[in-house]
């Protein structure tokens, strides 16, 4: 009797668990304990379908500005760090053209200036010519007045 008026709140109370199957028994008059209603739920496999987790939305939505639609037209350059055999410090500054996935220039040194960010973009502009976009992140290479001051001349 009890575990045909439990199927019956299930299937009435789609998303109720045990528990709240547990309290509507109980204001019907059944004199039962949570433990048995819960032994009793996995048994009859009553069990609500598992909660999925919301899937995070990860970068920007949509398109992406400023797409590469042909060679020379974006442009990205950004810093990798790595170490050494002998435990020094390397950075890597690499850049690529984004329609043709060519990499257009690595350089490696201890450290680099934003000069030296200047001086590799130079060359690039003069062997390769002007890109339509460059894109970076906002790393202090990047941002620092002389890359700035460079780029707007």
């Amino acid at each position: 009797m009890l575990i045909r008026r439990m199927h019956e709140l299930a299937i009435r109370h789609g998303r109720y668990g045990y528990r709240r199957v547990t309290v509507l028994l109980r204001r019907e008059g059944w004199k039962v304990n949570r433990k048995r209603v819960h032994r009793i739920w996995k048994s009859e496999g009553l069990g609500l379908p598992r909660r999925r987790p919301k899937r995070r939305r990860v970068g920007p939505v949509g398109e992406i500005v400023n797409k590469a639609e042909y060679p020379n037209h974006v442009w990205s350059y950004d810093f990798v760090e790595d170490r050494s055999e002998r435990g020094g410090k390397l950075r890597i500054l690499s850049i690529i053209d984004e329609f043709t996935r060519e990499c257009l220039a690595i350089r490696i040194a201890p450290s680099m200036p934003a000069s030296a960010v200047v001086e590799v973009l130079g060359w690039l502009f003069l062997t390769r010519g002007v890109p339509r976009y460059l894109r970076s992140d906002n790393g202090p290479e990047f941002v620092a007045r002389v890359v700035r001051r460079w780029l707007e001349a």
